[in-house]
């Protein structure tokens, strides 16, 4: 009966010991409680020591950087009245374990919806402000840090610390979309409009500019063209009448056989002419003068 005493006394001392040692990762914080009251906090790793189970109990919450990410984006309206899609998420950490636990009770699922929730209103906040094309094409950083300061606010009092936020996506609802899409094909195709009609107007220009110098450069050639005809008119009359100053004689015969060539082409040609008219001179007299 000793013998049973004596292990039994040995079993609770080791399961008292047991349950009185926990480790604190570095990576965590430690809440110990007494009777359901918060005893202490510790947030250095370590080895520690505690009353048994029933008198004290253990909760570890993790201290590195936490993320909270929307898995449907928000919809959110901006200073003109048009709904956008915001894709965010946020990076946080405990800071104060007490006012965690006191917030949270240590659920992370209420964490997470919390947290999910005062990204959403802060974002509302600073996006109602501002247009569209100032939320996607804007100074994001502005808005980003304006929603940073406003969530650390909100969170400061439970516990939590804002690290960073960002914007994964920001997109129209479908039918912004469509009217975005057909307001940009109708600008395209007014640009393409005025750029074909330019085009147009610009290729007249070069057509007349062309035929205009097509007409300066014809009508210059046919210019320069009779200038040289004349010129070698006037020297062609020059070259006859020197020769015909030099030989009239051989000048009237050499022009009587140019005139017969000419008229007598073809056997079939009739001239009638009377025979004892000047035609028929050098016919009549090839020497020449009678």
């Amino acid at each position: 009966m000793r013998y049973v005493i004596s292990f039994f006394i040995l079993a609770v001392m080791a399961l008292t010991v047991g349950t009185g040692i926990f480790v604190v990762d570095q990576r965590q914080y430690a809440i110990v409680f007494a009777m359901g009251e918060v005893k202490e906090i510790i947030d250095e790793p370590g080895l520690y020591f505690k009353l048994p189970t029933p008198f004290q109990n253990v909760l570890f919450l993790d201290k590195r950087i936490l993320s909270t990410v929307t898995h449907e984006p928000d919809r959110i309206i901006t200073a003109e009245k048009m709904n956008i899609l915001v894709d965010s998420y946020v990076k946080w950490r405990i800071v104060d374990p007490r006012l965690f636990f006191v917030s949270f009770g240590g659920d992370e699922q209420r964490t997470q919806d919390r947290m999910a929730q005062i990204v959403k209103a802060a974002l509302n906040d600073e996006i109602t402000k501002r247009t569209v094309s100032e939320v996607i094409a804007g100074d994001r950083n502005q808005l980003l840090s304006a929603v940073k300061n406003k969530m650390a606010n909100e969170t400061r009092h439970i516990g939590v610390e804002i690290i960073d936020v960002r914007l994964k996506r920001v997109d129209y609802v479908d039918q912004i979309n469509s009217s975005v899409f057909e307001r940009m094909k109708s600008e395209r195709t007014r640009v393409a409009n005025e750029l074909r009609s330019i085009g147009e107007a610009e290729s007249e220009k070069i057509r007349a500019d062309a035929d205009k110098q097509k007409t300066v450069i014809l009508a210059e050639a046919f210019r320069d063209a009779e200038k040289i005809k004349g010129e070698g008119d006037a020297r062609a009359s020059r070259i006859y009448a020197n020769a015909f100053s030099k030989n009239p004689e051989f000048y009237r015969f050499y022009r009587s056989l140019e005139a017969y060539k000419e008229s007598f082409k073809n056997r079939k040609d009739i001239l009638v002419v009377d025979p004892s008219s000047e035609f028929f001179h050098y016919m009549k007299h090839p020497k020449g003068a009678k």
